[in-house]
């Protein structure tokens, strides 16, 4: 499947009962081509912090940089949220590459097929959601993420990068099959609790 889409990006309001905030190792976000190199985690911020437009990263020689964000656990990712900057420093490409140990160098990008090539939307103010196919970021460790093209061709901004999804994913021994356990009864959805109830009632073949 082609990775490139085009947005179906919103603006986001609701709960953060599912932002991976906590399960980010922010310690080692790095990135590469930032004026300010320890401006990487700074953009990494807790989710009422998420409007906020006191800190941010921005790019140094050209309009091109790149976040890389590890998990402290593999994670199932639903969504990328993003606020950037504003005017000619609106990036209008992101390119997400998916559980490399090392972020993935300018060098690569051309040569390394990105799991998703989203084209972002401009003049948006607030922090915007993007959906991601569940499909292809089920199990993630890692994502390098390849922000590029801004509106005035010169230099880039990110104010926020978040990520709504789910943690506690465990890989039996011997399976490729996915455990998603609810943190508690109250996080998980009725259609969960359902399958969960119809496993349990099953017989177990012998």
């Amino acid at each position: 499947m082609d990775p490139e889409q085009t947005s179906n990006a919103s603006q986001i309001t609701g709960s953060n009962i599912d932002n991976l905030y906590g399960v980010i190792d922010r310690d080692n976000v790095h990135g590469l081509n930032l004026t300010v190199p320890e401006d990487a985690k700074e953009i990494i911020k807790p989710w009422d912090e998420r409007e906020s437009t006191e800190k941010f990263a921005d790019s140094n020689v050209d309009d091109q940089l790149i976040i890389h964000v590890p998990f402290a656990q593999n994670v199932r990712i639903k969504s990328v949220l993003l606020k950037l900057g504003r005017g000619d420093t609106t990036p209008r490409r992101l390119r997400v590459y998916t559980n490399h140990a090392n972020i993935v160098d300018f060098s690569e990008v051309d040569d390394v097929q990105p799991s998703l090539n989203i084209s972002l939307l401009e003049g948006e103010t607030g922090v915007t959601e993007y959906p991601l196919r569940i499909a292809a970021f089920s199990s993630i460790n890692s994502l390098s993420l390849f922000f590029s093209d801004s509106v005035g061709e010169e230099s880039t901004r990110i104010y926020y990068i978040g990520f709504k999804g789910e943690t506690g994913i465990l890989r039996k021994e011997g399976s490729n099959k996915l455990e998603i356990p609810a943190a508690n009864a109250a996080d998980a959805s009725l259609t969960d609790r359902l399958q969960e109830k119809g496993t349990a009632e099953q017989p177990t073949a012998k």
